[in-house]
């Protein structure tokens, strides 16, 4: 597997690397249209690497933007041996062959931002590829994480997703929509963290190419999902009770991020960059 597998490796980690692309560059494009009269905002970048074994990426924060607070759009290509409690996680979810040989191979693009006007929805995203020598599978999902919430923006941000799903799979918006439900809720709050989207792992229905495409097919989603609700809502006037409520609700998002998610807990445990795994916490949180 591992020969056949390098073509499609290479794909996938040109793919992710070029959406990071498309969506800095959009997010860039979109700070110079924003309110005030501050300097647009724009993406400081940093080369990362993983501790140990190989690889690396690419982090890009912007700070402090018209538009943006913070918003991290991260890339990477690592591969090694994971540490003894991550390959044992992977054998305990019954990745075939990952007790006796724990070699792994990942590439992904992992996206989140935090906007200036509380009016404007936070909103994550990322897709993912990752390999062993005994399996492959994708991973991945969008959702959105209002403070003030919109009917509208909910709708259109799920109604982008619904039709992205289509052509892969009559159930996949159905199926990860509900996953997404389940994975993005909080039980210590007993709530979810935002209005949802959709979530899926372990995606290998055996047809490496179909796989791809749908995963490709999320990622070209996100920036028609995403960004018509934060262009709509930038120049929103709100009050500093607004903020405040922005301020509690980044204090959910981070419990979340920080206790539950399952990305944050693999890049710490297999040694990547720390900065670039906690770029998705947000630049000021508020606990009551």
């Amino acid at each position: 597997m591992e020969g056949l597998m390098d073509d499609q490796r290479r794909r996938a980690a040109a793919w992710f690397r070029d959406l990071r692309d498309r969506i800095t560059d959009a997010f860039e494009a979109l700070e110079d249209r924003g309110p005030g009269e501050a300097a647009p905002g724009r993406f400081q970048v940093t080369p990362t690497e993983r501790a140990g074994d190989g690889g690396g990426g690419i982090m890009s924060v912007m700070r402090g933007g018209r538009v943006f607070e913070k918003v991290g759009v991260n890339w990477s290509e690592v591969h090694g041996t994971l540490a003894p409690r991550a390959q044992a996680a992977m054998a305990a979810r019954g990745v075939p062959g990952m007790a006796e040989d724990p070699r792994f191979w990942a590439s992904g693009i992992s996206l989140v931002a935090h906007m200036q006007n509380p009016h404007a929805p936070a909103v994550h995203m990322n897709t993912r590829m990752f390999w062993t020598p005994g399996a492959w599978w994708f991973g991945g999902g969008t959702d959105l994480n209002p403070c003030i919430e919109y009917d509208r923006d909910t709708a259109h941000f799920h109604d982008t997703l619904r039709a992205a799903c289509a052509p892969h799979g009559t159930d996949y918006y159905d199926r990860f929509k509900a996953w997404a439900d389940e994975y993005f809720f909080i039980p210590h709050r007993g709530r979810a963290r935002g209005v949802g989207g959709i979530f899926y792992d372990d995606l290998n229905s055996g047809d490496w190419q179909a796989d791809f495409d749908f995963t490709c097919a999320v990622g070209a989603a996100f920036l028609p999902a995403f960004l018509p609700l934060a262009e709509a809502h930038m120049a929103d006037p709100f009050t500093e009770g607004d903020r405040e409520v922005q301020l509690i609700h980044r204090g959910l998002y981070a419990e979340y991020n920080l206790v539950y998610d399952r990305g944050t807990k693999f890049g710490l445990e297999t040694g990547h960059n720390a900065d670039a795994v906690l770029m998705s916490l947000p630049p000021l949180a508020k606990w009551t």
